[in-house]
């Protein structure tokens, strides 16, 4: 038997376990979290008309409904950081999490860090989807949040089913098949937008917007619609965190912990397509963010993914409004499409990534 000395002893050493490794996650959240919180206070201040700190945090605060601030400032001020600036910090926000979020959990499925989001084909099943919408008779702004990036949402989830089948026999979702599917439906979505491009005319030409990507024409409409499904994908990637820790284990192992292996990939892969579509559907296709930033946090601080994905969602959401911000003030009044920005970045930094990974695991 032993004494309650000893177990106590042991109990405390829990304690101790526990409480130390809440504060190894606590330490790198509250960083992001004030980072996050600057960049989207500099974003704010930020743009032809130069606005103080103190009065684009006020007017922002306004909005919420327990908060009444009247600052001292022109009406115009006002308009400028609620109707432009913050729902376009709101979305850089919602955008980056998304992509971010969505590409460590593509990592954990596939057990490769050089995974993304668009690796099933999004990218281009969402380009299809908005060129489609873009040449089509239908108007282009109905509705609010506009047939196409409706579309983009529908022709990116079209593309993750379709390539789901495919790469399914005998019931379990091969990972190998869905890269190989995603492949080859991404070259098929592609060359339809192109041959799109190419025969649309005058009317086409939106669509180079799309796929370069941006925040140019954000709208709270589309911040609100895109918001829930983001948030869902989000709390499932939380809920599996564990599961992506046991997933790192060779599967026949993780199965004998009694992990459902096809059925965890399943709702992981479905929950972060999820997330990548909506972001797509909001900003185009912004590539890299999903490969970057979960790369950058696991090098930081460990791959465990109960600690990898809350700090992927703070840290490619400060990310990409650090980005957004450049984007559209480092040749105004001319913006940067965001998806030119982070191939400048991320181009290199996959290649830094490709060299430095000696075996590719799939």
């Amino acid at each position: 038997m032993t004494t309650p000395g000893i177990e106590a002893t042991r109990g405390g050493v829990s304690v101790a376990t526990r409480a130390a490794a809440a504060f190894r996650l606590a330490g790198p959240l509250a960083l992001g979290l004030a980072l996050l919180a600057l960049v989207c206070v500099y974003a704010l201040t930020q743009g032809a008309a130069s606005i103080p700190a103190r009065t684009a945090v006020a007017f922002a605060l306004d909005r919420l409904p327990w908060v009444t601030l009247t600052p001292d400032a022109p009406a115009t001020w006002q308009r400028i950081i609620v109707d432009v600036r913050l729902p376009r910090v709101a979305a850089a926000v919602i955008v980056g999490a998304a992509l971010s979020g969505s590409g460590a959990a593509y990592q954990g499925v596939f057990r490769n860090p050089l995974a993304d989001p668009f690796l099933l084909g999004i990218a281009s099943g969402a380009a299809l989807g908005a060129s489609l919408a873009i040449v089509s008779p239908l108007p282009i702004d109905s509705y609010g949040f506009g047939w196409v990036p409706a579309s983009a949402f529908l022709g990116a989830l079209a593309t993750v089913v379709l390539v789901t089948i495919l790469a399914r026999s005998g019931g379990d979702v091969d990972g190998v098949s869905l890269i190989l599917a995603g492949v080859a439906l991404s070259s098929i979505c592609s060359a339809i937008s192109s041959f799109i491009l190419l025969t649309g005319g005058q009317k086409a030409q939106p669509i180079f917007a799309f796929i370069f990507g941006g925040l140019n024409t954000v709208s709270w409409t589309r911040v609100a619609i895109a918001l829930p499904y983001v948030l869902g994908g989000t709390l499932v990637l939380a809920v599996t965190s564990r599961a992506l820790d046991v997933l790192q284990l060779d599967e026949e192992q993780a199965e004998h912990l009694g992990l459902n292996v096809a059925r965890t990939k399943v709702i992981v892969l479905a929950a972060a397509s999820l997330m990548a579509a909506a972001a797509v559907a909001v900003a185009g296709i912004i590539g890299f963010v999903g490969l970057m930033v979960p790369h950058a946090v696991r090098l930081a601080w460990g791959g465990g993914f109960r600690r990898l994905l809350p700090l992927s969602l703070i840290y490619g959401a400060a990310f990409l409004v650090l980005v957004d911000t450049f984007a559209r003030t480092t040749i105004a009044p001319q913006e940067v499409p965001l998806g030119i920005i982070t191939a400048f970045i991320g181009g290199p930094a996959f290649l830094v990534l490709m060299r430095r990974r000696r075996r590719w695991v799939l």
